[in-house]
Order: structure tokens, then C-alpha cells, then sequence
């Protein structure tokens, strides 16, 4: 079965389903702003897990970060993990820069 992800803007987080189920198998809470999005919390029901839900939305999530031109703050450590162990996504981190004066 495939894993749809789809964006809930109202609820602030991504849904993910197995294809032809109405259940929620899982979901990436975020906070959105117009040059970042931060991954807060990212959660798979026991029942689904190890059917690669938790991937489906890590992907589909950063994948849309990186069309909408977003920055991406990893606070949830499982959004944090999938970006380390796929270094194809590492530069869509949002680095904080902060400059000193003299």
C-alpha cells in the first residue's frame, strides 16, 4: 500500500493515510512562518508503524519546504534524524546567523 501525505494547513500539520484508508496514520506538526518552517512534533500510530509512514511525511514535508523556498528547523528529533541519515535534504536547515558589532 502506498502513503499519502497531505498538508492541513487549519490543523498546522501534514496527514499521512495508507492508500484507501480514512484512518490517520500518522502526522508532522509544524509552525509556519514565510521564510521557515520548524517541524515540532512527528508521530505514527502504533498500528502503522514500520510501513514507512513516518519517512512518507518526512519526504513529502521537505519536499515542499524546498518548493516553497523555506528554511526548515528540526526541533522534532525525528524529522532531525531522517535529515542527518539523508544528506540530500541537509541544505534546506535553517542556519542562524547573528552578527556582532564593534
Amino acid at each position: 500500500m502506498m502513503v499519502v501525505v497531505t498538508d492541513v494547513p487549519e490543523a498546522k500539520r501534514y496527514e499521512a493515510r495508507l492508500d484507501g484508508e480514512s484512518e490517520v496514520a500518522g502526522i508532522a506538526e509544524y509552525i509556519r512562518t514565510a521564510e521557515l518552517v520548524a517541524f515540532v512534533h512527528t508521530e505514527v500510530s502504533p498500528k502503522y508503524e514500520g510501513r514507512g509512514v513516518g519517512a512518507a511525511l518526512a519526504r513529502a514535508a521537505l519536499n515542499e519546504a524546498r518548493a516553497a523556498n523555506l528554511r526548515v528547523l528540526a526541533t522534532c528529533p525525528f524529522i532531525a534524524g531522517w535529515i542527518d541519515r539523508h544528506p540530500e535534504y541537509q541544505d534546506l536547515l535553517y542556519q542562524a546567523r547573528s552578527r556582532v558589532s564593534d
